[in-house]
């Protein structure tokens, strides 16, 4: 007689696109693996966001959480995020409260597993029930990066000098992240009578802590029970635009993409950028121009909503983008030079490790940093070397099978018990 399912959970934070459309890929996977699915019933929980809508689109069970994320709380979190404010994301009370109403949610489903990646209550809430976590993150997250400056201070010769600028880098990064997040986390810890965390990177650690990129992205060493699964890259997410189909490929082309978490304020002015270039421009940034009205679209430029990133970024010659995971890693299948703006430390440490694998040229973020970018454009376009180096890292990337392994790990970890057979060792 088979035995029931149990609740595999996922817990995304569905304002973040690159994150939600992660999550959606492990879940499929996971409906697609022939023991997986007899293990366990795919179940969403979100507290709001655009994206709550793709993940329904795939006829997955979404619980929404109460209380809901409002359009002007997801923007105080993501400039806390951005480092563009400094302030808590969330206040004692709203933590409490999340919190409460999880330990609720997850009563109720018992879940054998939380799959998450940033949703900031949810390890506290496992905490406090015991429930196995599971975390979905890159490598710029690991301490080992961190205190080798996050890729913030590559260029700072001689060594001594270094060594001290990355020790102020992980202090600052420690600071900001504490007071943004973690300390409001520790605080809703103690009212609930459990232990808090000593540290952002015993935050972001799971029973299991799944790395969604391959191991040449960085060259970082995992800690246990840290598994490299390969890039999560959605391939079917959204239509291609019928305007894009038949554009003219007499000039470069280039792909600009912020994700969901550019600041409109500089998209607009890079898009403006772009008057009188020798380019042509594809650029998803719809939602985020609407964010800032005036932007002037030059004529060579056509401005979207989302766009399937994978096809999109190899019918271009070059991609500008923000360094969200979910850009870099799409950007790196595709095997496409990149010119990188980080909005926040984490994605400037993504574009170090491009960088470092010889296909990508960083700028700094400032108020307008089209300037810089549009002569790092111009250097890319004529380097042959950097087009190599990514058609090299193509070729790692696109050995991984990233939905299918995190299936594979997570039956293996959470689903054998509740299977007569188990799969092999190597996850095959």
């Amino acid at each position: 007689m088979a035995l029931p399912k149990k609740i595999l959970l996922f817990a995304p934070c569905a304002f973040n696109l690159a994150e939600t459309t992660r999550m959606v890929e492990i879940a499929k996977a996971v409906e697609r693996h022939p023991k997986a699915r007899e293990a366990f019933a795919v179940h969403f929980i979100s507290d709001g966001g655009d994206f709550e809508a793709l993940i329904e689109r795939h006829g997955f069970a979404l619980t929404r959480m109460e209380p809901r994320l409002t359009k002007e709380k997801i923007e105080q979190i993501a400039k806390v995020d951005r480092g563009e404010r400094f302030a808590p994301a969330f206040t004692d009370r709203e933590m409490i409260t999340r919190v409460e109403n999880e330990l609720v949610c997850l009563g109720a489903l018992n879940p054998v597993a939380v799959v998450t990646g940033s949703y900031v209550t949810i390890p506290l809430t496992c905490r406090i029930l015991q429930a196995p976590l599971v975390w979905v993150i890159q490598s710029t997250w690991l301490p080992g990066f961190f205190r080798h400056g996050a890729g913030m201070t590559d260029h700072v010769r001689p060594a001594p000098l270094k060594w001290i600028a990355d020790w102020f880098i992980l202090q600052f990064i420690n600071f900001w992240v504490r007071y943004g997040f973690l300390n409001p986390v520790n605080r809703a810890a103690k009212h609930f009578d459990v232990r808090g965390y000593d540290s952002i990177f015993e935050f972001w650690r799971g029973d299991i802590t799944l790395v969604a990129e391959p191991p040449e992205f960085s060259g970082a060493t995992l800690p246990p029970d840290h598994y490299f699964i390969g890039p999560l890259v959605p391939q079917d997410e959204f239509p291609m635009p019928d305007e894009l189909a038949v554009i003219p490929r007499s000039e470069p082309l280039i792909y600009f993409a912020m994700g969901s978490s550019g600041t409109p304020e500089i998209v607009g002015k890079i898009v403006e950028s772009f008057e009188g270039t020798p380019y042509r421009v594809i650029a998803p940034v719809k939602f985020l121009l609407a964010l800032v009205p005036g932007v002037r679209v030059p004529p060579n430029v056509i401005v979207t909503d989302w766009v399937p990133a994978v096809q999109v970024n190899r019918l271009a010659d070059l991609a500008v983008i923000h360094g969200g995971i979910g850009t870099v890693m799409t950007a790196a299948l595709a095997g496409k030079p990149v010119v990188g703006v980080g909005m926040q430390i984490e994605q400037v440490a993504n574009l170090a490790c491009l960088e470092r694998l010889g296909f990508a040229i960083r700028v700094r973020k400032s108020k307008d940093p089209s300037r810089q970018i549009q002569a790092a454009i111009e250097k890319l376009l004529r380097d042959p070397r950097a087009k190599e180096k990514a058609a090299e890292f193509a070729e790692v990337i696109a050995r991984w099978d990233g939905p299918k392994l995190a299936a594979d790990l997570l039956f293996q970890h959470f689903g054998a018990k509740n299977s007569a057979a188990s799969v092999p060792s190597d996850g095959s």
